[in-house]
């Protein structure tokens, strides 16, 4: 019998991302605390630009970014933020969305699966994913249930199940 496999990923659909900032740029527009303090919210290449006139509004912004994306079923797992900046006139915050497993948590979760997971099991690093392979999809299963109570700093999906 041949070997089941699936590969672990972490991908963020971008056109959800997309749709999470307009929404925030919205009601941050129309919002009446937010009247006065230049609060805004866009796309600076690949990172998410905040600005606003105090501090406490430029994390406002954030968290009205961050509902935003939940509510679009993206994880914040996924979004990297920095801490506000003072500028001349005003507080920036730049946060990116994070595409992909850094070759750390590759490690981290191969490590895992490889000391508290079924013996039978196999996992292989693959550029930004990791194949998992067994002769039973039992084993396999319950590789997927540890990973999901795992606490780690990214989030995952689990594709191309065989």
């Amino acid at each position: 019998m041949a070997d089941s496999s699936f590969d672990i990923v972490s991908k963020v659909d971008h056109q959800e991302a997309d749709n999470a900032l307009n929404q925030a740029r919205k009601e941050v527009e129309q919002r009446y605390d937010f009247k006065g303090t230049n609060a805004s919210i866009e796309w600076s290449g690949e990172a998410v630009l905040i600005k606003a006139s105090t501090e406490e509004r430029a994390k406002a912004v954030l968290d009205v970014f961050q509902s935003k994306l939940i509510k679009r079923g993206i994880s914040l797992k996924s979004l990297e933020s920095g801490d506000p900046v003072a500028g001349s006139k005003e507080y920036r915050i730049t946060s990116t969305i994070k595409d992909g497993i850094s070759s750390e948590n590759a490690k981290k979760i191969s490590k895992i699966i490889r000391d508290e997971g079924p013996k039978s099991v196999k996992s292989q690093i693959q550029g930004d994913e990791l194949r998992v392979q067994s002769k039973s999809r039992d084993d396999l299963q319950e590789v997927q249930r540890l990973l999901k109570a795992a606490d780690l700093d990214v989030d995952l999906q689990f594709v191309n199940y065989r």
